[in-house]
């Protein structure tokens, strides 16, 4: 080929991608627009998944009636349903959130949750929150967009896009701008409410797209179809999992059940040698520091999505936020900033987060941290098949590696046991679902933990959701203390 010819080329492949999974070549401009059933809760999980004994859809529906501000027992609810126990604590916080007595208006606080579900493309959480603003007394005009609304909420939108992407990058001076802006200022209290809904919002949109949550089904679509438009997303990448293209990636199954069987074996031994090595001596403090800088480095290697490329969608969404190529990838990528490491000693979420949220946000301390206690002590001591099993290390090391990702430092844990227990499949399931969730997809979710159970797969979930809603608020409790200081 001459050498006009091998311009040309590159020239033109500018204009595609190449999906690192199957190798199609995809035009970067190309949507495709597809009907996609409403089979249930979940894309990813089975609906008949969903079937829960009496006294379990009884307190379900108890708890929807009590907490629901929607009225209905929404999708989210229905997948988080396989754990009731965290299911309650969950929704009497967010209840207590939007609609109990506190700083902000009520709607005010919807519009928060827009602002915030739309960093990450969140239409399904956008489409809820805007009905709610709505009937709580909401302006449609500022549904067109930020630049249709107060100075004061648009004053929100830098510490929205630093805290869902990069928020060791929120300062004092973030929080100074926003309390000291003469008429459009906010209250030290109204910031905490705010703060706290866009972490909230961050993290549940990372709970949406990892567990594959399904647009609520349409009243006015009979036949139960939604059309939806994929952008650059390869075909093998659709959620829905009845594509005869996506059917023909998957191997034989007797195949795969063998070898996830022996995966989770692997992992029990693991377990156990972990455990039997920590009885018989612990790491010294400095070899600790080293391993957790080897974790954090190598985290930023763990490449998330279907395409190593920028993904920058424009979507409706995109009218509630500016800045929409502003991503944890910049720095993940790029290496322009050192990410520091923050140590939980120094700010921890009991000592130090839980108070200051609790004197500026009368109770919602309290409800978060039975939330937070709640998701990483749940356990049913089992593990796939295998029943009397302590799941403690494994849901250790999930919270731990989310805060990692962050730059957050335990010094009593030993990094080494993440390297241990999460294989790569778990660790780019995980940056994808905390860093950039709407690139998850049901290749992803299906890929790790083969043999395990939906319900702790939703588990995993949870305590992603958790982790990263934590690290977010200690980040901005954190520049708040040093504020009043």
């Amino acid at each position: 080929m001459n050498r006009a010819g091998t311009d040309s080329l590159c020239s033109t492949t500018r204009d595609y991608l190449i999906c690192s999974q199957c190798h199609r070549v995809l035009s970067k401009e190309k949507k495709m627009l597809i009907s996609q059933p409403s089979r249930g809760p979940s894309a990813f999980i089975p609906e008949k998944e969903f079937g829960q004994s009496n006294d379990a859809d009884k307190l379900v529906n108890r708890l929807v009636e009590e907490y629901s501000t929607s009225g209905r027992l929404d999708n989210i609810t229905q997948v988080m349903s396989f754990h009731p126990q965290y299911l309650e604590s969950f929704l009497r916080t967010q209840f207590y959130m939007l609609r109990m007595d506190g700083p902000l208006p009520y709607h005010y606080r919807h519009y928060i949750a827009i602002m915030a579900a739309a960093r990450h493309q969140c239409t399904y959480l956008i489409n809820l929150h805007v009905d709610e603003f709505l009937n709580t007394g909401g302006s449609s005009e500022w549904l067109k967009g930020l630049e249709y609304v107060p100075q004061r909420l648009k004053n929100l939108n830098e510490i929205n896009k630093i805290l869902a992407h990069r928020p060791w990058l929120i300062t004092k001076e973030h929080i100074q701008k926003l309390v000291k802006t003469g008429e459009n200022n906010w209250s030290l209290a109204e910031l905490v409410h705010a703060v706290v809904l866009l972490a909230h919002y961050h993290a549940l949109a990372s709970f949406v797209f990892g567990s594959g949550i399904n647009p609520e089904r349409d009243p006015d679509a009979s036949n139960g179809f939604h059309p939806v438009v994929k952008s650059k997303l390869c075909v093998c990448d659709l959620a829905n999992d009845n594509n005869i293209e996506n059917t023909s990636l998957t191997s034989n199954n007797i195949e795969q059940n063998m070898d996830s069987e022996s995966e989770l074996e692997a992992l029990m031994e693991r377990m156990k040698k972990l455990q039997e090595e920590k009885e018989e001596e612990e790491a010294s403090q400095e070899e600790m520091a080293t391993r957790f800088e080897k974790e954090k480095k190598e985290s930023l290697l763990v490449i998330s999505g279907a395409f190593d490329t920028d993904m920058v969608s424009m979507t409706n969404a995109s009218r509630y936020i500016e800045d929409p190529g502003f991503g944890y990838k910049d720095f993940a990528r790029r290496g322009e900033e050192h990410l520091p490491t923050f140590r939980a000693q120094d700010y921890s979420w009991e000592d130090h987060g839980f108070s200051l949220v609790n004197r500026l946000y009368s109770d919602i301390g309290h409800l978060l941290d039975d939330k937070f206690r709640m998701v990483y002590n749940l356990t049913y001591n089992t593990m796939a098949t295998h029943e009397d099993v302590d799941t403690t290390m494994l849901r250790r090391a999930l919270f731990n590696y989310v805060h990692c990702m962050f730059g957050i430092r335990y010094d009593d844990y030993d990094y080494g046991e993440v390297n241990q227990l999460l294989e790569r499949s778990l660790k780019v399931y995980i940056k994808t679902v905390t860093c950039y969730p709407e690139r998850a997809t049901k290749r992803m979710y299906d890929g790790y933990w083969r043999q395990f159970k939906h319900s702790e797969k939703v588990h995993v979930n949870l305590l992603l959701m958790e982790a990263r809603m934590q690290a977010e608020l200690l980040y901005a409790l954190r520049a708040i203390t040093r504020h009043l200081t």
